[in-house]
């Protein structure tokens, strides 16, 4: 399995990043610029991910002086490794939200998360993002008889809270993806994909085309209260700003001055065949809708614009893990679709995920017009551009109206048991997955 050839060091996770398929097929022409001055802003933005860059464009159409700084480049953290689906919600239905939240603040972020997907292909249209958007829809695919049993309460919830959701049975899902290996899904017509390193850039492109000022290579060392500015020291020069994001997720490193995000680092794995000819791939996924399953130990399956067929999965490609998940890969692959079998993959790269013990998002105001937003446990693109977009409104406008309440400070027990746990989980669990689904596929239309 060819990984992509080049690779990126990121001090933050210690351990060398293959680079991802979307890195390949979204060369930026764009000049790198690295912050070489002194500055004043309005709002200093830390991290040029979905969340950062949506808040630079928000803030920038507001006339504020905006300044951005990625430690590496725009979208090579979690933004430029996702999957790419653009889904409506979290990972939670909508009355577990509204138990942990309670009813009025759960309903509230419900509603704006529905929303999430309107407004991330509307920048796309307003702004000319070119990202491969399709608007196709997801399935949430049944793994197991247990797992229709969880897609039937999600519906159950979904329209109940107003979402036009379908349930679909095995034959409609095997129409729908042309597989006999899944036993349902729930199809959310609201949802889509897109390219998703395309659309961070995008934004960024948006937002310096607004007055932002984004630089790369520029990374913060310190961050102190002076007065009533904020002051960060980045590429030794002084950055002095009123308001001031953090939005770097699970990518961020320690700072001093700055409070550390309290997350499990959860990571995600893909791996890309090469385009399929056109006989091949005919009958999989027919109307482009991306995937994901109800297995604990989750994965997902999608489409790119040129025929690639991406399978991904829990799991991090470093170490004595990086074998297994690429093996399970091909397994899953041949599972799925037979006529498929022996297929290789030309990229695999994996992403980190900033997993929260509750599945919430942290909004964490750690000083005066500070805050710091992190934790969307697998969940960032539409979460990510809604969240980038208030924060702007809070910090700028004293905008109360963000869709999570702002905590003063967040802690997370055993963050490094539960990495590790994960990792172990998802390694076992592929191990192990040839003759589950095996079985899974016999029995579906027993």
């Amino acid at each position: 399995m060819a990984q992509g050839g080049e690779v990126a060091r990121d001090r933050s996770l210690r351990h060398t990043i293959p680079a991802s398929l979307w890195s390949r097929s979204h060369l930026s022409n764009e000049d790198v610029r690295s912050l070489d001055h002194d500055r004043t802003s309005d709002l200093l933005i830390v991290g040029g991910g979905f969340t950062g860059c949506a808040a630079a464009l928000a803030a920038a159409q507001t006339g504020a002086t905006v300044t951005l700084i990625e430690a590496e480049r725009i979208g090579h953290g979690g933004s430029g490794r996702n999957v790419g689906l653009v889904n409506a919600g979290l990972w939670m239905p909508a009355e577990t939200i509204c138990r942990k939240l309670g009813r009025e603040a759960g309903e509230r972020l419900v509603a704006a998360l529905s929303d999430a997907p309107e407004l991330v292909f509307g920048l796309i249209d307003q702004w000319n993002i070119d990202c491969s958007a399709s608007r196709r829809g997801s399935l949430h695919l049944a793994h197991s008889r247990a797992g229709v049993r969880d897609l039937e309460e999600r519906y159950r919830q979904g329209t109940r809270a107003g979402a036009p959701l379908h349930l679909l049975n095995a034959d409609e899902t095997e129409r729908k993806t042309g597989s006999r290996a899944f036993f349902g899904s729930l199809l959310d017509p609201r949802a889509g994909t897109i390219q998703p390193l395309a659309y961070c850039r995008g934004l960024a492109r948006a937002a310096g085309s607004c007055g932002a000022s984004l630089f790369e290579h520029s990374r913060l060392d310190r961050l102190q209260r002076q007065g009533s500015v904020w002051v960060a020291q980045v590429n030794g020069h002084a950055v002095r700003a009123e308001n001031i994001l953090l939005a770097t997720n699970a990518y961020g490193a320690h700072v001093p001055g700055v409070p550390t995000p309290e997350f499990a680092t959860v990571h995600y794995c893909q791996f890309a065949t090469p385009p399929l000819p056109a006989e091949m791939r005919a009958h999989i996924l027919p109307d482009g809708e991306g995937c994901w399953d109800t297995a604990r130990i989750m994965s997902s399956l999608r489409l790119d614009a040129d025929g690639r067929l991406i399978i991904g999965g829990l799991g991090r490609l470093a170490g004595a893990g990086a074998r297994i998940h690429a093996r399970w890969a091909s397994r899953k692959l041949a599972s799925i679709y037979p006529h498929l079998a022996g297929t290789s993959f030309d990229h695999g790269w994996d992403g980190a995920i900033a997993m929260t013990s509750d599945h919430l998002p942290k909004v964490v105001a750690f000083g005066p017009n500070a805050l710091s937003i992190y934790g969307y446990s697998g969940r960032g693109i539409g979460p990510g551009t809604v969240f980038g977009t208030q924060a702007a409104a809070r910090l700028l406008r004293d905008d109360h109206a963000m869709p999570l309440a702002a905590i003063t400070a967040h802690r997370e027990r055993m963050k490094a048991a539960r990495t590790l746990g994960c990792e172990l989980a998802a390694r076992l669990v592929h191990l192990m997955h040839p003759m589950a689904l095996r079985l899974r596929t016999e029995q579906c239309r027993a």
